[in-house]
């Protein structure tokens, strides 16, 4: 993800819009995607063993994924949504968490599909399971 303050400043009136019709009412600004990175990486040590292992792998292939990125929209929207689930986890709220139907609605079909094999594989690490083989 290649972010620089300008483009930061450039994004604040859309980041700004999109705050607007998200949950969080703090209003804070938005941490550079390094070191969100390592907030989140050191919030999760206060996580159980299971859950810090899964979320480490996740949180590790989604910034890696996005390292690239270039739109300015798709830059904020992703530090956006990944510093309301820092904020989440830090206040211990990671257990109540669900996902709101408008939120839902926005996903696209490829990412609804991320969720739903996410879903499965939290539910194979909940019950012991470990499915070692790939099937794609």
């Amino acid at each position: 993800m290649r972010v620089n303050s300008k483009q930061l400043q450039r994004a604040s009136p859309v980041l700004q819009a999109a705050r607007r019709g998200r949950r969080t009412t703090e209003s804070q600004p938005l941490l550079p995607p390094l070191h969100l990175y390592r907030r989140i990486l050191r919030e999760h040590k206060n996580l159980p063993v299971l859950q810090r292992e899964l979320g480490d792998n996740y949180v590790k292939n989604e910034f890696k994924l996005h390292k690239n990125t270039d739109n300015p929209l798709h830059i904020v929207g992703f530090l956006a949504s990944w510093q309301d689930y820092l904020h989440l986890i830090s206040k211990g709220e990671w257990l109540e968490g669900t996902l709101t139907s408008e939120v839902l609605e926005k996903l696209s079909p490829e990412q609804v599909v991320q969720l739903y094999e996410l879903m499965k594989e939290t539910q194979q690490v909940r019950d012991g399971k470990t499915n070692d083989r790939e099937d794609h």
